[in-house]
């Protein structure tokens, strides 16, 4: 049987709480479907993004961003965008699974990694199928390996243990289940190419089976790649004091905790800015202006170039909108030319502390 090793620390509880904290935060407080849907887009885009960005794509956030909305780009590595657009179709296929009792099986292990990889580099790493070949975790830096990981042989062996102890490991928080099972599945490292991707994708699909999706708008990668040698620190720590996960979970639950605070943050100040908006009534405000004043409430400064995005609008729309806010005294204007912005006015804040 696996039996994972590992000590529950007070770090460790700590994070589960503020976890849980947030957990019921989203659950209680009435947040609009627009912004729901709208950071459910980003989240989306941002996971998508750096989960690929881990492994070696060379796309920046704003060409990802393109591509996953439907453009076409030139000057750009065909073979990124593909990994790209097969992570969004993986990270489409776990959100079937939101909220199911489904045991994880193999099959769905395997159909997680066929997504991922189809059609990339040729089909090299034999999407779906695990690897009848040795292979070995290289640093890409100074090209040793750094990790050899089962023969492959051993491998069917040790992925039924591993699902075995995944379906029956209902003591234990689907939290520490989750990051457990992406250590797990990339040291057994069952298929040729994709066990990262196809690793933080499992652990995606279990929190969001558990009811521990939070609306979907959680970017657990993003903690990854912001900061990838304490990653990589992270996971090599298991295997580096005779298999004890506890250090490695501490990093995980701690990134989770630190997404949870960010989106706790952000629920916060929409609320505070349909406040606003609400008191603003008087000003006879337009759709797009309400954008505005929302998207100022959360990011604090906007250009007309980002307002333009916002708001799905040419540029004269939105030196109009901006012009009209400033006149009614929401907006201030700053710097000059193309290093122009705008920000809420001492009015707004003031009605903003009020609350």
């Amino acid at each position: 049987m696996f039996k994972p090793k590992f000590t529950i620390t007070p770090k460790i509880n700590k994070a589960l709480v503020e976890i849980e904290r947030v957990r019921g935060f989203l659950d209680a407080v009435k947040l609009k479907d627009d912004w729901i849907a709208d950071m459910q887009k980003k989240a989306l885009i941002l996971e998508t993004h750096h989960s690929t960005h881990i492994e070696g794509t060379a796309l920046t956030l704003e060409q990802a961003q393109n591509i996953l909305e439907g453009k076409k780009l030139k000057g750009i590595n065909r073979e990124d965008e593909k990994e790209l657009l097969n992570y969004k179709k993986a990270m489409d296929f776990i959100s079937k699974y939101l909220g199911k009792e489904d045991p994880v099986t193999e099959d769905i292990i395997r159909e997680l990694h066929k997504v991922t990889v189809k059609g990339v580099r040729g089909d090299k790493a034999d999407p779906g199928n695990y690897r009848k070949i040795q292979n070995y975790v290289i640093n890409s830096l100074t090209r040793e390996v750094i990790y050899t990981p089962p023969a492959p042989l051993d491998v069917p062996h040790f992925m039924r243990k591993f699902v075995h102890w995944l379906n029956k490991a209902e003591d234990l928080s689907p939290v520490l289940i989750a990051g457990i099972a992406q250590f797990q599945l990339v040291h057994i490292h069952p298929f040729i190419d994709g066990n990262g991707r196809t690793a933080r994708l499992l652990s995606t699909l279990i929190l969001y089976k558990t009811g521990y999706d939070f609306k979907r708008l959680f970017t657990i990668s993003e903690y990854y790649d912001k900061n990838r040698p304490a990653y990589y620190k992270a996971i090599q720590s298991v295997r580096g004091n005779n298999m004890d996960m506890t250090f490695w979970l501490e990093y995980f639950v701690d990134g989770l905790r630190s997404q949870m605070m960010e989106i706790q943050g952000k629920g916060k100040k929409i609320i505070i800015a349909d406040k606003v908006i609400k008191i603003l009534e008087g000003d006879n405000l337009n759709v797009r202006q309400k954008k505005i004043i929302r998207y100022l409430v959360i990011n604090e400064q906007i250009d007309n170039e980002q307002c333009q995005k916002l708001c799905n609008s040419i540029k004269r729309t939105a030196t109009r909108d901006l012009t009209a806010l400033i006149e009614k005294n929401i907006l201030e204007r700053h710097g000059e030319k193309k290093g122009t912005y705008y920000i809420l006015s001492p009015r707004v804040i003031g009605k903003i502390r009020d609350i």
